[in-house]
Order: C-alpha cells, then sequence, then structure tokens
C-alpha cells in the first residue's frame, strides 16, 4: 500500500510561491503528487526559446529541480530548507514547442540526502527530451 504525500499540491504552491516566487513566475505546476511521485508541468511559453525554436536548457533544468524539490517534500513534508546539492542532466533530443511535463521519482531517502531522478517529455511526445539526476540535503530535524 502507498503511503500518501507528506505534503499537498496546495501546500506545495503555497510554499513555492512564498518561498520560490521565481518557479511561480515561470508558471511551473504540479499535475501530480504522491509520496516519492511527482508530474509537474512548464507551460509553453515563447520566452523560453532559445535560437533554433527550441525550449531552453535553463528552463528544462529549473523544471527539474523544481519537480526534485516536489518530490522530495512529498516524503519529507514541510522543508523550506531542503536545498538541491546536485543535479547531472542529460539533454537526449530537441524538445517540442510546446508544455514541458517533468515525471520524477525518489531513488534514495534518507536522513540527510534524497536522491531522485527525473525524465523530461513534451507534453504528447513518449522520447524523453532530457533525464536528470539529482540530490537534495535535507536540514537536521
Amino acid at each position: 500500500m502507498t503511503q500518501p504525500s507528506r505534503m499537498s499540491r496546495e501546500e506545495f504552491d503555497a510554499l513555492v510561491e512564498a518561498e520560490l516566487p521565481i518557479a511561480a513566475r515561470l508558471g511551473f505546476r504540479l499535475d501530480a503528487l504522491e509520496h516519492g511521485r511527482v508530474v509537474a508541468r512548464a507551460p509553453y511559453a515563447v520566452d523560453f526559446l532559445r535560437p533554433g525554436g527550441t525550449i531552453a536548457g535553463p528552463i528544462l533544468m529549473a523544471l527539474a529541480d523544481y519537480a526534485m524539490y516536489a518530490v522530495t517534500l512529498s516524503m519529507a513534508g514541510r522543508v523550506a530548507l531542503a536545498v538541491t546539492t546536485n543535479l547531472s542532466i542529460n539533454f537526449l533530443r530537441r524538445p517540442e514547442p510546446r508544455d514541458v511535463l517533468a515525471e520524477g521519482r525518489i531513488l534514495k531517502f534518507g536522513k540527510r540526502l534524497a536522491v531522485s531522478e527525473v525524465t523530461l517529455r513534451s507534453e504528447g511526445q513518449d522520447a524523453p527530451v532530457a533525464h536528470v539526476t539529482g540530490t537534495y540535503s535535507l536540514p537536521p530535524r
């Protein structure tokens, strides 16, 4: 049986608005938040395009980090001071000019570190545009 998320989508949205407003300004949002699993979305915006008509890499990295933060808090609860200690991204193919979805999951959740992975896809496409792994540091409880 799956455990419930330690944080609701509404609680996460309120935390992001208060503590991480850049993600809110970029329009990032959660489509799903479960214990150890998340689906996040970057709505398509022409401002996100780089030369060549593709979604810029910094947008993809920011969305992946947003998803990793959400999936970490789905297991830790409200921990505003959880911080990224590592993020590694492999760009696999050019994203389409449409919404980008980030599917994240926890690989290992410990007392001080949470390791997760995120797969980024253009909405409606099966092939991933990027694969991300990352680690969040959790403050002592």
